[in-house]
């Protein structure tokens, strides 16, 4: 990790704050921290990317989209689902309308509103979110693609949980 930082603080000097390849090492070293657990630092980094993404690249450009993803995926993994769930739906209604329905980041988003509902419990609403996703999946990516078969994986998982909770 002392390298992202190192990257990002040479980017910023050299760079500036808002030039969008300062803005990617800043999102490079937040998932770094996500993924080593550090979730609150990486949500603070996240959001403040998002600020920057939104004010530099406007609200609909697909970093700033990827950014949200990212800033949603911290405070899931917070347990912070319903603000997970509202970033993720708006990420998915913004998607769609940008990128298309069939789009695989749209495919994404989809699937990260599925699982924020999950987790809240809500696995109706889950389940059917995961069967849109692995029906658009199998007939865009095909049967045997990687994330097709997450698609399947995510489908059996919220639907067993919706037959113990019934």
């Amino acid at each position: 990790m002392p390298r992202l930082e190192q990257v990002l603080a040479d980017r910023e000097r050299s760079l500036g704050s808002d030039h969008p390849d300062t803005l990617a090492s800043r999102d490079n070293l937040a998932n770094a921290l996500h993924d080593m657990g550090r979730h609150q630092e990486a949500a603070d980094l996240h959001q403040r990317n998002l600020t920057d993404y939104e004010r530099i690249l406007g609200p609909d450009h697909p970093d700033t989209l990827t950014s949200r993803n990212n800033l949603a995926n911290a405070l899931h993994d917070m347990g912070r689902h319903q603000e997970a769930a509202d970033l993720h739906q708006r990420n998915l209604t913004d998607r769609e309308r940008i990128l298309g329905p069939d789009h695989p980041d749209t495919l994404t988003s989809r699937n990260n509103l599925a699982l924020a509902l999950h987790d809240m419990g809500r696995h109706q609403a889950a389940a059917d979110l995961h069967q849109r996703n692995l029906t658009d999946r199998e007939r865009i990516l095909g049967p045997d693609h990687p994330d097709t078969l997450t698609s399947r994986n995510n489908l059996a998982r919220v639907q067993a949980a919706a037959a113990r909770t019934r």
